[in-house]
């Protein structure tokens, strides 16, 4: 069946933005992402402002898809989709987009798991990636979840770790706000932290029991820091802009390498693949660089294209999906909440 020729249609609409991929197998032909960008100014993702701009930009975006990949709609084997977890009116235009067009083909629909895709993304057929071997250990780490997954297979997978709270992106957005930094501040918290003094400010690191993540108890102390200091100097934040980040940084890093550390000994696997938004941040990967060397660990790392949301990683499980025949039917729904294993 590896030679079987499958051409898949991906489309992601999971949050904010929209995107639709082609794969020739395992094979990228193309990756169009349309942001949306009128969430900066209400800083934060506005639910019903990015339904209705999926809507709006579905069509022309599958249409670059296909013609960027130089295929036509009938050569098409399937429509793979992002079922869940996200936004349900964002979810619910691409679910629906999906099965009307499988429909008016007669093509099968593929139903994708949002976070396995984040895993599996590592399958992509790409010259500057390699796949991770089974078993490994899968961190995803984005604005809406955090995660320490064992990956045993394609499709068996064991959540052995997640955040009780705010997830990681949300930390680091959070994080920015409170500086006064625009929307999304995770990447500006990274480039300044780059020129700064990662231990200039000691911000406590919360206590949870077993291979969890807590970060609302961090996001609050950074808070009151900046309360207090400000009080004492009205300019503190301008003055101290760089070292505040990589302070921040340091902090978010050593929790979740203390973590990734501690599922490493438990389970004895020391193959770590990344995932999700927040794996683009230089500082993890730079620490899992420094693990890689100091504990004998295997790193993989997506390529920035595939770490935020993306249809090629959607693509990627509709094609280990087609290989298996296993296929969704016309009845199915968009699922908001939507855990790895269902």
């Amino acid at each position: 069946m590896e030679k079987e020729t499958i051409y898949i249609l991906a489309i992601e609409s999971s949050c904010d933005d929209t995107s639709a991929a082609v794969l020739h197998n395992k094979k990228v032909l193309s990756n169009v992402v349309a942001t949306q960008k009128i969430h900066e100014e209400y800083g934060g993702v506005v639910p019903e402002l990015a339904s209705r701009a999926h809507q709006q930009n579905i069509v022309p975006v599958v249409h670059r898809a296909l013609s960027k990949a130089n295929i036509d709609k009938k050569q098409l084997s399937a429509i793979a989709f992002t079922r869940g977890p996200g936004l349900m009116g964002s979810l619910l235009v691409g679910t629906s987009f999906a099965k009307s067009l499988a429909m008016g083909l007669d093509i099968p629909i593929i139903e994708v798991n949002h976070m396995q895709a984040h895993i599996l993304a590592h399958f992509i057929e790409e010259e500057r990636m390699a796949p991770p071997k089974f078993p490994f250990l899968a961190l995803t780490i984005s604005g809406g979840h955090t995660q320490i997954v064992l990956v045993r297979a394609y499709f068996d997978m064991e959540i052995l770790g997640e955040s009780l709270d705010d997830a990681v992106g949300e930390a680091f957005d959070k994080s920015a706000k409170i500086l006064g930094l625009p929307y999304p501040g995770g990447p500006l918290i990274d480039k300044y932290a780059q020129i700064g003094n990662s231990k200039a400010f000691p911000f406590p690191k919360p206590k949870v029991d077993g291979l969890n993540f807590s970060f609302s108890g961090l996001k609050t102390s950074i808070l009151y820091f900046i309360q207090r200091e400000t009080k004492k100097d009205g300019d503190f934040i301008n003055k101290n802009l760089n070292d505040i980040c990589a302070s921040i940084q340091y902090t978010i890093i050593n929790i979740l390498m203390d973590k990734l550390n501690k599922a490493v000994k438990q389970t004895g696997v020391a193959q770590i693949a990344i995932g999700g938004g927040v794996s683009a941040n230089s500082g993890i990967r730079k620490a899992l660089k420094k693990a890689e060397l100091a504990s004998g660990w295997t790193t993989y790392m997506p390529i920035f294209d595939y770490c935020t949301d993306n249809a090629a990683m959607i693509g990627i499980v509709g094609h280990l999906k087609y290989r298996e025949r296993d296929f969704s039917n016309q009845s199915i729904t968009a699922k908001a909440r939507y855990a790895i294993g269902q």
